[in-house]
Formats: structure tokens, C-alpha cells, sequence
């Protein structure tokens, strides 16, 4: 009952009764074009150290917690989409409660989040798609705040240390395209493929995927012991459906974690390891592009966005399909142990049967 979240057009003053406190200037997002959110899990982990604490300061136990927001729509949707994980994360609410609570008093709508791109906005994702991504992510252990490096993350998203992201833990990584040596090209780092090794060894990265043109030999990565897989196909474009499935049975069958490129590693990169996690963890499409974007800003770009609301269906099915393929070989795999406990019973049995006969005889 002490948590409020408020739109105000001034800064107001903390009372004996009330803090108030703001992030709008220090956690801010950092557009490539028309996008401006949702703010990165680094930001959402800030967020949330900063308000458990202070829930929990003794200074602040009597008072009321205000997080408040301006009108400039931009802002006032990534602060309500913080307030809102937070809920979802912390105090356990489902997504739509913690929406509906949002929603709640005379305040105007909130702005729908947008793809990375110049044109005009043809797909909205909105609060309720980013708290329902969260949800499913928090859900199948993709992220846990309790163990988060969030200087990790934030030393390996900047372009000099390599630009990449864990969308799985331990299952997929994205990253910006190798090239061919490693350089600074007008003040903007590029990396060899050789860069990367030290980092996809110890975190057991074993396969690489490339899905723009070639501009490195695959050879570099292969020779160090990686498995290294191209399935081009067009900057901002979709793919085939032939891509589509090579690309789920490589990761379906690897070893380790796969780290996946296009050019930019956004695009491209995040259409294809949103198809697994719709498949495998049955997130629709709006959780997948939610989720993708808050682990790397500006993923999924344009009809990228559409293609992946037409495969949903397709690809829910593929996903039933081995999932009660699965479920079926436990439940296999149960009967045969207890048929072979019953086995083990009937010979004990009648073993304990002939001692005590001999017993008798004696």
C-alpha cells in the first residue's frame, strides 16, 4: 500500500509523509531511429535495486514511495513499464494486474513501444506485451536479478567489447558481424572473428551462425573447434521457410550455446531465435519481440515484426508436438520402471517364500 506511481507535470517536493523520486533522466534509452523503449534489462535491474531499497530503508518506512513520471509520452511509457516489471518481478503480480493498475486514475493512454526503423510504426507493442514477456522470461529462468552482472552485461553490449547479448542463458547469444581483422574504422571498432574466442570458450559457446553475406572466412571459426552454419538472407527482410526450419534444427540439435550474427546482429538475428523461443517455451509473438528487445535494443525490425505474428500459429504446433512427444517418453519410460520393480517383487517374493519353507523344514 506504500507504492504509488504518479504523472506530474512539476517536481514536486519529498513531505514528512511522501518520497517522491524519478529516473527519467538517469535511465534513458538510447534510440537508433524511431524506437525509444523499452529501457534494457540493465536498466530494469537499476531500477529495481534502487526501489527494493528504498521499500526496505527504516528512514523511509512511514512514508509513502511516489515514483513519478512527466507527460512527454516517451518517458512516462518506459517508467511505467519499470513500475510495472517490478510488480511483475517483486511483489508477484500477474502482468495484467499490474497493467490494470497502471491504467487505473484520469491519465491519458501510454504510448505503444516501435521498431528500430525510419517509416511509420505498423506494429505497436505495448506495456502489457513487455510485463507478459517478463513474466514468461522470469518463467523459464531467463533471467534471475538475485544472480544478475549487470556490469557484465553493460561491459559486453558496447560496441568496443565485442557488442553482444545472452537472449537464453546459456542457449543463445546475439552479436554484431565479425570482420575480417580487427580495426577502428572511423572511430567505430570492428572485431576479427578471433576476438570472440576467449569469451565463446569459457561460456561454452560451440556453434556459430551467419546470416548475412560473407565477409569473413568461416574456416577462422571452424579451425578453433566452433561448429559454423550460413543461412543468408536479406538485411530487413524475412526468412524462408527452409531457413527457418535449418536454422531450428541446428539449435535444436547443438551441444553448447549458439551465438547468432546478421550484420548488426538485431534484425535478422532476432527474427530467427525469436522462431525457437515461440516454438520451445510457447511465447506469442509480442512476448518474443518484447523480450528480445529489453535483452538487445532495437532487435526485430519492420515486416520482421509481421512475419513473426504469422508463423505463431505454425510453430505453436511444432512446439505441442514435441512436447507431448516428450511427455510421452516419460510416461514410457515410468511404466517400464514400475513393470520392472514388479518383476523385482515377484523374485523377491518367492525367494523369501523358499527361505521360509526351508525355515519350516528346519
Amino acid at each position: 500500500d506504500r507504492l504509488y506511481f504518479a504523472t506530474l507535470r512539476n517536481k514536486p517536493k519529498s513531505t514528512v509523509n511522501t518520497h517522491y523520486f524519478c529516473t527519467d533522466e538517469e535511465l534513458v534509452y538510447e534510440n537508433f531511429y524511431g524506437d525509444f523503449g523499452p529501457l534494457n534489462l540493465a536498466m530494469l535491474y537499476r531500477y529495481c535495486c534502487k526501489l527494493s531499497k528504498k521499500l526496505k530503508y527504516f528512514s523511509l518506512s512511514r512514508k509513502k514511495i511516489v515514483y513519478y513520471t512527466s507527460f512527454d509520452q516517451r518517458k512516462r511509457a518506459n517508467a511505467a513499464f519499470l513500475i510495472g516489471a517490478y510488480a511483475v518481478i517483486y511483489l508477484k503480480k500477474t502482468p495484467e494486474e499490474a497493467y490494470r493498475t497502471l491504467l487505473s486514475g484520469s491519465n491519458p493512454p501510454y504510448l505503444p513501444f516501435r521498431d528500430a526503423s525510419f517509416g511509420n510504426c505498423t506494429y505497436n507493442l505495448t506495456i502489457l506485451d513487455c510485463l507478459q514477456g517478463i513474466n514468461k522470461a522470469l518463467q523459464h529462468g531467463f533471467f534471475d536479478f538475485k544472480t544478475f552482472d549487470v556490469d557484465e552485461y553493460e561491459h559486453y553490449e558496447r560496441v568496443e567489447n565485442g557488442d553482444f547479448n545472452w537472449i537464453v542463458p546459456g542457449k543463445f547469444l546475439a552479436f554484431s558481424g565479425p570482420h575480417p581483422k580487427s580495426k577502428l574504422e572511423n572511430g567505430y571498432p570492428l572485431h576479427a572473428p578471433e576476438a570472440y574466442f576467449p569469451y565463446f570458450k569459457k561460456h561454452n559457446v560451440t556453434s556459430i551462425i551467419r546470416l548475412n553475406k560473407k565477409i569473413y572466412e568461416a574456416k577462422r571459426f571452424t579451425d578453433a573447434g566452433f561448429e559454423h552454419y550460413d543461412l543468408f538472407f536479406i538485411d530487413g527482410s524475412t526468412p524462408s521457410d527452409s531457413i527457418v526450419q535449418r536454422f531450428l534444427n541446428i539449435c535444436e540439435n547443438a551441444d553448447g550455446a549458439i551465438a547468432v550474427h546478421c550484420k548488426a546482429g538485431l534484425g535478422r538475428t532476432g527474427t530467427l531465435i525469436a522462431c525457437y523461443i515461440m516454438k520451445h517455451y510457447k511465447f506469442t509473438h509480442a512476448e518474443a519481440i518484447a523480450w528480445i528487445r529489453i535483452c538487445r535494443p532495437g532487435s526485430i525490425i519492420g515486416p520482421q515484426q509481421h512475419f513473426l505474428e504469422e508463423k505463431q500459429a505454425m510453430l505453436w504446433r511444432e512446439g505441442d508436438l514435441i512436447r507431448s512427444k516428450q511427455k510421452r517418453r516419460v510416461v514410457d519410460g515410468n511404466i517400464n520402471r514400475v513393470l520392472c520393480g514388479l518383476n523385482d517383487i515377484s523374485i523377491s517374493d518367492s525367494l523369501n517364500k523358499v527361505q521360509d519353507l526351508d525355515q519350516y523344514r528346519e
